[in-house]
């Protein structure tokens, strides 16, 4: 059984947004087949830093993609998200 790397950019609603509270929020809202491989951040104007995360997933879970992007869009802090990448592994 494969695996799918997936990373999200997810863009915080303020500028002083608590990217560790952001991170921990994240990993918890995941379904239980998906996984925090790794976190990262991006600056993007005027203090602003979006949060990359690289989330892993069975490859037969490919569905579960809605069901990741879903998750990480109803977080109080997140303003909007965007698929960066989808990879098989």
């Amino acid at each position: 059984m494969g695996k799918i790397i997936l990373m999200v950019k997810i863009f915080p609603k303020e500028a002083d947004t608590d990217l560790e509270l952001l991170k921990q929020k994240v990993t918890n809202s995941l379904p239980a087949s998906a996984s925090v491989h790794a976190f990262s951040e991006e600056p993007i104007a005027f203090g602003l830093k979006a949060l990359i995360a690289t989330i892993v997933l069975p490859e037969e879970g490919f569905g579960d993609l809605e069901a990741v992007e879903e998750s990480i869009r109803k977080i109080d802090y997140v303003s909007e998200i965007e698929t960066v990448m989808v990879r098989r592994v």
